[in-house]
């Protein structure tokens, strides 16, 4: 079985981030939170998850989650946006994963809300991303706020 660190990038994500934290629990073996000084109540949130809660200055998207990377303890790592959360079908994909890791990294669909409404169409949907992925195979790369997951050559990908 492989263990699997989670890492999630916030500020002032009071409404969202306790869901993210919940949809965590029982999938990742560490949660670490890089928070860019908040001043609503994410700390006191994450403050009831077993969280390793880190303040940093942000300096871009790329350079945070490189830094939240550099806290993980597990080889691979599970990101997430404060605001997203797992699905009960994404979590036991995850598990399965866990049990048996055949990729470097695997690419997740995306649901997105846009005003309070869930896009399905109008190539919304499936929006998919590299969430799971061996550290030892990847870093966060692109131009900010277009962060993207930099895998290097022969990485295998699984959707």
């Amino acid at each position: 079985m492989s263990e699997i660190s989670g890492i999630i990038i916030s500020y002032n994500e009071e409404k969202h981030i306790g869901k993210c934290l919940a949809s965590l629990q029982g999938i990742v073996d560490e949660i670490i939170v890089v928070d860019s000084h908040s001043d609503d109540s994410t700390r006191d949130i994450c403050s009831k998850f077993n969280v390793r809660f880190i303040e940093h200055p942000f300096q871009g998207y790329v350079e945070q989650k490189n830094f939240a990377l550099s806290f993980a303890c597990n080889k691979y790592v599970l990101s997430l946006d404060a605001d997203e959360e797992l699905s009960e079908e994404l979590r036991k994909s995850i598990l399965e994963i866990k049990d048996n890791p055949e990729s470097d990294a695997y690419k997740f669909n995306r649901f997105t809300n846009y005003c309070g409404r869930w896009m399905k169409y109008s190539g919304w949907y499936p929006d998919s991303h590299i969430r799971l992925f061996n550290t030892e195979k990847g870093k966060w790369a692109g131009t900010n706020p277009h962060d993207k997951l930099k895998m290097n050559p022969g990485s295998r990908i699984k959707r």
